[in-house]
This record gives structure tokens, C-alpha cells and sequence, in this order.
């Protein structure tokens, strides 16, 4: 789930985000029944959050908050599905989190077929 403007101001309690609160633990108890859900939870704003950044053998940190929003991660879900389709069809039932717009990122973790040499030839 990306950050949002609203997402880096924290959690406000309130009836939108109670109700919010509420249809995605609805939604997340679906992926738990269906056995697609391994793990989720909701991050924190990024001015609670810290950077290690590293350069060769060089590391020095950076304290929150993080410019652009929209390129954050707000939270997120961890999903054993069988293929993108799956998972498109999971994230388009999932609730707004957010009280305007807000995007879901969906990528699949690397299998070891990924990261083996033999990545197939031409020829």
C-alpha cells in the first residue's frame, strides 16, 4: 500500500477510520480463510522511520520524515497466491485505506529460478 499525504500525518482516530479499520479487517479475514494471507500490518509515517544508506563500505543515516509520499510504503501484505492474476483479482476487493485516493503496488517476491545463473540462452 503506498503513502499517502493523509498516511504520513499518522492515524487519527475518527468514525471514517474506524469504519476503514474495520471493512479491512474484514477484507484481511477473506485472505486468512482463503489461505492467501502470510502476513500484514500497517507502517507507521516516515518521520518515526530512519534511513541506513550505503555506499561501498560508507554508511551514514538519515531521520525521517521522507519526501513524496506516493513513494513510500504506508503498509502492506504478504500473499501466497498462484500467479498476478490472483493477486490483481485480491487487490481490487481490497477497501480504501486511505479518505482519498491511495494506491496498491503489487509485486512478486524473487524465487530461487530468479536468481539462478541459468536465466535460459538465445540460441
Amino acid at each position: 500500500m503506498k503513502a499517502t499525504e493523509d498516511s504520513e500525518k499518522g492515524f487519527v482516530p475518527s468514525p471514517w477510520s474506524t469504519s476503514m479499520l474495520e471493512a479491512m479487517g474484514r477484507f484481511n479475514d477473506e485472505l486468512r480463510a482463503a489461505g492467501v494471507l502470510l502476513a500484514a500490518a500497517g507502517l507507521t509515517p516516515s518521520s518515526r522511520g530512519r534511513r541506513i544508506h550505503i555506499d561501498g563500505e560508507a554508511r551514514t543515516a538519515s531521520h525521517g520524515p521522507f519526501p513524496e509520499p506516493r513513494h513510500l510504503v504506508a503498509g502492506y501484505w504478504l500473499w501466497e497466491v498462484k500467479d498476478m492474476g490472483e493477486a490483481m483479482a485480491w487487490a481490487l476487493r481490497c477497501p480504501n485505506p486511505m479518505p482519498g485516493p491511495s494506491d496498491i503496488e503489487l509485486r512478486p517476491l524473487y524465487g530461487s529460478e530468479d536468481l539462478s545463473n541459468d536465466q535460459g540462452s538465445a540460441g
